[in-house]
């Protein structure tokens, strides 16, 4: 589905607050479509893309470990990703990149030059996502129109404008006239852009900034940076509310906790000499923000799933890597468990299954065994004739864990597994006849040695 740019409202590109904690808040409270922060294209360029399976994200890791940006299934389809970029090769490059993961494709063209008309087509024929750009408007409305209409003709699919110059800053008068006139001049959806504190104080201001504007869409800043809830319909959330909502997306994605806290002070820029203010500028870490806002239990059991999620995508590993090295044999897995009262006492599973790779003359079985660290319990694969078989289910200890593998491989070859009730096997009889025979020869102080070594032997094989 290709992102339209008509009646949105848009979470605007921010340095340090586009991350992905509040891009998610912004869809949470109605945003349509949110831009992440500006990213440079060599710093791109020097990621590493990886899938982490334990947060469910897709993360860009640059050569230092740090995670440049980070995206998930929950934002792709409504997220643009701004691209810095002063060279077209490069930014096709990063372009061809990310595009999989992205809904469209943004260039900063805040302080517009001539290369900047040549990169939009670049990425214009060069990638399958849409491509739009981010303006400032230029000294008069007139030389203003004409870079529109150039921009507009290298096939972008919308433009946004921040409605001031170069020069000017927040606390300069937005340029609505500028804004208007650029909407009339070209056909494709035009974003207004530098309405908040001015102009956008809620909601229902979002709407007024489009009217005076007659634009397509609103891209909001530092309104939303304050306090994202401005996309609510229904109107403002409790600001401590707000920021609660904001430390479960920084917990559960692992956002670091520099840019966590950025973000909680630029909310709290009016408070933060209030006793939760200072209490906020004084936290060192993601936990010590959670306690201060009294989130302990939602940090302590985000870590438990995380971890719980490791331990899975660990055993699932193993399988695999087990399965490569048999040849990609599949692994036979069955929801099993060894409850020891409900089989004999003189035999186990495992020993039945030993008993019969000796008689069909096939190497012993081999357990591989791990542990998970969220609740220390027990996983194990057992290697019978090349083929994997295991117990869907953990179990609380290494020897008990063993035990289910064996079943699922004894049941899967119809064997016998020792459990009550079974038609009696001759590994039973054996075991049974045996300790008969030894207590004969108790009469016989040598043969009385033996037997006890045989019954000691005996009970040990019962643990296995």
């Amino acid at each position: 589905m290709v992102l339209s740019f008509c009646d949105k409202l848009i979470l605007a590109p921010m340095v340090r607050v586009g991350t992905l904690p509040m891009r998610l808040l912004a869809l949470d409270y109605g945003a349509d479509i949110v831009y992440c922060e500006e990213l440079v294209d060599i710093k791109m360029l020097q990621c590493r893309r990886v899938v982490n399976e334990v947060l469910q994200t897709v993360d860009y890791i640059a050569p230092t470990e740090r995670v440049i940006f980070q995206t998930c299934d929950k934002e792709k389809d409504r997220l643009v990703f701004q691209l810095g970029t002063a060279d077209p090769e490069r930014a096709l490059a990063v372009a061809k990149f990310i595009e999989n993961d992205v809904a469209a494709i943004d260039v900063n063209m805040g302080c517009p030059k001539e290369y900047s008309t040549k990169i939009l087509k670049t990425l214009v024929n060069g990638t399958s996502k849409p491509v739009t750009c981010k303006i400032r408007i230029l000294p008069t409305l007139e030389d203003t129109i004409s870079l529109v209409r150039i921009i507009e003709r290298t096939g972008v699919a919308a433009i946004a404008v921040h409605g001031r110059k170069k020069e000017e800053r927040p606390q300069h008068p937005v340029h609505c006239d500028f804004i208007k006139a650029i909407s009339e001049a070209v056909s494709i959806p035009v974003i207004a852009n530098g309405g908040s504190q001015e102009l956008i104080r809620e909601y229902t201001d979002i709407e007024a900034f489009r009217s005076i504007t007659a634009t397509s869409s609103v891209m909001v800043a530092r309104a939303a940076m304050w306090n994202p809830s401005i996309f609510r319909k229904d109107g403002f959330l409790p600001l401590e509310d707000v920021m609660r909502d904001y430390i479960k997306h920084a917990v559960r994605y692992n956002n670091h906790y520099t840019n966590t806290k950025y973000c909680l002070c630029q909310m709290m820029r009016d408070q933060l000499e209030s006793p939760l203010g200072r209490k906020l500028h004084a936290t060192q870490s993601t936990l010590d923000i959670c306690d201060v806002f009294e989130m302990t239990s939602f940090y302590e059991s985000c870590q438990l799933s995380q971890e719980a999620r490791k331990g899975f995508l660990n055993i699932n590993e193993t399988i695999e890597a087990e399965n490569d090295n048999t040849e990609n044999y599949d692994t036979v897995q069955l929801p099993v468990k060894f409850e020891k009262k409900d089989y004999l006492p003189q035999v186990t599973p495992k020993m039945f299954l030993l008993e019969w790779c000796r008689k069909e003359k096939l190497p012993q079985p081999v357990y591989y065994t791990v542990q998970r660290s969220l609740d220390k319990f027990f996983h194990s694969v057992v290697t019978v004739d090349e083929k994997k078989f295991c117990s869907t289910l953990w179990d609380k200890s290494k020897k008990l864990a063993e035990q289910a593998a064996a079943i699922v491989c004894l049941r899967t070859l119809g064997l016998p597994e020792g459990k009550l009730g079974e038609k009696e096997s001759d590994l039973v009889r054996k075991r049974k006849r045996g300790i008969q025979d030894e207590s004969v020869k108790m009469t016989d102080s040598q043969g009385a040695d033996q037997f006890k070594k045989r019954l000691h032997h005996s009970e040990n094989v019962d643990n296995l």
